[in-house]
């Protein structure tokens, strides 16, 4: 069926006008090859009671470096077979070694639990393996019986980091047999949480060295354009890469669509995901088993309750053909949808990156992407869930409005030529190592002299002796000992969400207490705020309130024609300056930084429409992040030259020497009552508002203050309803455009997400004496070298927003490149595009 669609969609009025790039991949033929000589015959049967007989390519060139005692980085395409590339050689090897023992680590606790599933179905009982999970879910009781019987212990990072290396006494026979550490999903491991997690494996082999044990690596990652590289960062020993896939693929789609202009001269498109509803209910109704990709919980729920009320009638009447799957759910009903993708009872699946990984979903015809992903790796890692085996599939990135999937849409040979992208960790970063070094020493003692991975003798003596005039360590008879009560990796998080989450209660129809979901406690404040809507397959739920001391939220199902935004203010504050220089138009720096953010309200919006229904205060804590972050100062020079233009929107207003006069005479025509709500004065005067706003009225750089400020055009308002109608009636700024547009651009220079940036924009900064500037931040602890990127691509980010804004057809700002104004507001690209000519 997928065929009579793909062939509908080429001539369908609606469809066929908004598809800018179409790539199809010819059909390929396995490479296969005998079993070599030397597998077990155990393990040929094996094989060979799953139909299987012949080995692709790169599973025995996997299986020859293994056997050869090298490590291996297993670098091939989606459902290539990787995991059975890498259960070959550790089988083979604890078959013919009855102690031998192999550790198993992936990101995440359902690959986990999917990996167990594979290794059940390979290895019969006779070879006494007995494969176990040993992560935070597993029960107390069965944890001492899996440590001394498991040959196989598939765990995650960080079960590893808190609970198996600080108690490793528990594990010694385990270690002492050691012979294989199989690492998937390796390309996840990057940024803060790599960096963290190749110091856990620098303690894992200290620990493995103490019981005499020297295991091999065996890693799998998706495509990524460094994986040896990474590989070696990662495990600090030389690594064999095999990336010779030889697997069969049948027939792949990859269609770029954008959907279509509803407003030219605003640039606006209609809705991603409104087009991504009906290309996937085009996909329900040929019968084609689809998973849509949303980048964010909240996207996740809305594209879920949209295709859910209008769901097609299928030909097989089946219960509940349309789910959700991201975090948050609970692990039984994740299963649950794994399975039903499986079984093909669950016929649409829309997800978040989390089943990104390769999770074994079956045969999927086709992936949905609402919006780019944010990586190129990312986006094929995505496509890849589409097909399986030699049936053709489609792949589609449905284009959001974001001026970086403009970028792309316009530009398709961009993503299509461009190799992925670089993982990039950072062991060494001082502050991530110093945690890992006090984890280290508290698991076993550090003789004076020894190194720690790549780290030399001396800095680590360095390190230490910081550690012991901080009265954490104490050095006798040539060790350093950890002294200190505290047990130090439970504080220490590998992720960048925090590591205490928020557990989401609720009242089951019964009257009984139930739980919906978790949410990480960094999103705790803008996810499950009080009076927020938080969605959960479908449902909408009203946060009644939230308890920060207990992590807990409480919630009442409800039925409401809204859902809710939260809104956050951000100071920054420079801590250090690690290189300044004077550019055209100003300064570019970068440096440490701390970002203190705070939720102070939310807004209300209308279901399909998104009408603001109204703002609420919220008094929640703030948050601190210390990080890197790159800063562009505009020069007074260049400021002069705006302002001479006429092109400068962010000085405060001169509404002119009579404005007191008219303010009281407005008030007094109003009989001093607000004209929204009909509040009266008390002690505290009125607002006069403009209902034409005030710099609407400047026309080639000429103020027209008269006409702004006629009597008629003032209305009185009282604060609630002033602070309600500027959230409708805004201009936006130029430099606000340009944080927009610099914001959007820079993470296809960096090849990172999105989402790893922040970007704060500020008329008058008072970390720079109260300058103009744009700050673009490292969105996790400590930073990851974004922001050092960033200094050095300056110019290049520059020319390319100018490109990208100038060649943009809207009139006045859109969300494609300067982002748009307020609903009745003015944009800001005249002001923009000024200030980047000025930059240039």
């Amino acid at each position: 069926m997928l065929e009579t669609l793909l062939e509908l969609w080429k001539q369908d009025e609606e469809t066929a006008p908004n598809i800018f790039a179409w790539q199809t991949t010819p059909p390929r033929a396995a490479q296969t090859h005998p079993f070599p000589t030397d597998l077990p015959a155990s393990l040929r049967e094996a094989l060979a009671s799953r139909n299987i007989s012949l080995l692709y390519s790169h599973q025995l060139t996997a299986w020859t470096h293994a056997r050869a005692h090298r490590n291996v980085i297993l670098s091939t395409g989606t459902a290539s077979g990787k995991t059975l590339a890498y259960n070959l050689p550790v089988l083979a090897k604890l078959i013919e070694d009855s102690q031998a023992r192999a550790l198993y680590l992936f990101p995440t606790k359902a690959l986990t639990q999917d990996q167990l599933s594979s290794l059940h179905n390979l290895a019969p009982d006779t070879w006494n393996l007995t494969p176990a999970i040993y992560d935070g879910d597993t029960p107390q009781p069965h944890r001492s019986t899996i440590r001394k019987t498991a040959r196989i212990v598939l765990s995650n990072p960080d079960m590893l980091h808190t609970g198996i290396l600080p108690h490793h006494a528990n594990w010694g026979e385990f270690f002492t047999n050691l012979k294989f550490i199989v690492i998937d999903e390796a390309h996840t491991y990057r940024g803060v949480f790599g960096s963290h997690v190749a110091n856990v494996i620098r303690r894992l082999k200290r620990v493995a060295k103490f019981y005499g044990a020297n295991p091999q690596f065996i890693l799998a990652s998706a495509t990524i354009g460094n994986p040896k590289e990474l590989a070696e960062t990662l495990i600090e020993e030389p690594v064999e890469l095999v990336d010779n896939d030889g697997s069969s693929r049948g027939e792949r789609h990859f269609i770029i669509y954008n959907p279509p202009i509803t407003n030219a001269s605003l640039g606006l498109r209609k809705s991603s995901i409104l087009e991504a509803v009906r290309l996937a209910n085009e996909l329900l109704k040929h019968d084609v088993q689809s998973v849509v990709f949303a980048r964010t919980r909240r996207s996740v729920e809305i594209l879920l309750t949209h295709l859910q009320t209008q769901i097609v009638n299928l030909k097989a009447k089946i219960e509940n053909p349309i789910r959700g799957y991201r975090s948050g759910y609970l692990p039984l009903q994740r299963r649950e949808i794994e399975q039903g993708l499986r079984d093909g009872s669950v016929k649409t699946v829309v997800a978040t990156n989390a089943l990104e990984l390769g999770i074994d979903i079956g045969g999927l015809g086709a992936a949905l992407m609402v919006g780019y992903p944010g990586t190129i790796a990312s986006t094929r890692q995505q496509a890849g869930r589409a097909g399986r085996g030699e049936l053709p599939a489609v792949s589609i990135l449905v284009a959001s409005p974001n001026p970086l999937d403009q970028f792309l849409a316009h530009h398709p040979e961009y993503f299509f030529e461009r190799s992925p992208e670089m993982a990039l960790v950072n062991p060494n970063h001082l502050l991530i190592l110093l945690e890992h070094l006090r984890c280290a020493m508290f698991e076993l003692p550090f003789q004076r002299g020894e190194g720690f991975g790549s780290i030399s003798d001396e800095l680590v003596d360095e390190y230490l002796e910081f550690l012991v005039s901080n009265q954490e360590a104490h050095f006798s008879n040539e060790k350093y000992f950890w002294m200190r009560d505290a047990y130090p990796a439970a504080n220490i998080s590998l992720r960048s969400a925090s590591p205490q989450s928020v557990v989401l209660h609720t009242t089951a129809d019964d009257g009984r207490p139930s739980i919906v979901g978790t949410v990480d406690g960094e999103s705790a404040n803008w996810m499950v705020h009080p009076g927020a809507i938080y969605m959960h397959e479908a449902q909408q739920y009203l946060v009644q309130q939230l308890d920060l001391e207990n992590h807990i939220a409480h919630l009442t199902p409800v039925g409401l024609d809204y859902f809710t935004e939260a809104q956050q203010e951000s100071e920054i504050q420079i801590l250090s300056v690690n290189d300044q220089i004077v550019v055209r138009g100003g300064e570019k720096a970068y440096g440490e930084i701390q970002v203190t953010t705070q939720v102070v309200g939310f807004r209300k919006l209308r279901w399909f429409t998104n009408e603001n229904l109204g703002q609420e205060p919220l008094d929640l804590p703030p948050s601190e992040l210390q990080t890197t972050g790159y800063w562009l100062t505009l020069s007074e020079s260049a400021l002069k030259s705006l302002r001479d233009a006429g092109l400068w929107t962010n000085d405060p207003n001169d509404y002119g020497p009579d404005w007191q006069k008219i303010r009281l005479a407005v008030r007094k025509r109003d009989q001093f009552k607000c004209q929204v709500c009909g509040a009266e004065e008390t002690r505290r005067e009125h607002d006069v508002h403009h209902k034409t706003p005030f710099r609407a009225f400047i026309q080639n750089g000429v103020l027209d203050r008269e006409q702004a400020n006629r009597l008629e055009n003032l209305t009185t308002l009282c604060p609630s309803c002033h602070r309600k109608v500027e959230q409708n009636v805004r201009i936006r700024s130029g430099l606000t455009g340009l944080g927009f547009v610099l914001g959007n651009l820079a993470p296809l220079f960096l090849m990172c997400d999105a989402g790893d940036l922040g970007v704060f924009a500020e008329p008058a900064w008072s970390a720079v004496n109260g300058q103009p500037s744009i700050v673009l931040y490292d969105l996790v602890p400590a930073g990851i070298g974004f922001s050092e990127k960033l200094f050095e691509l300056h110019a290049e980010l520059i020319r390319r927003a100018y490109e990208l804004v100038s060649e943009c057809a809207c009139e006045d700002g859109c969300p494609s490149c300067v982002g748009p104004g307020g609903e009745n507001g003015y944009g800001g690209k005249a002001e923009t595009l000024a200030i980047l000519q000025q930059l240039q």
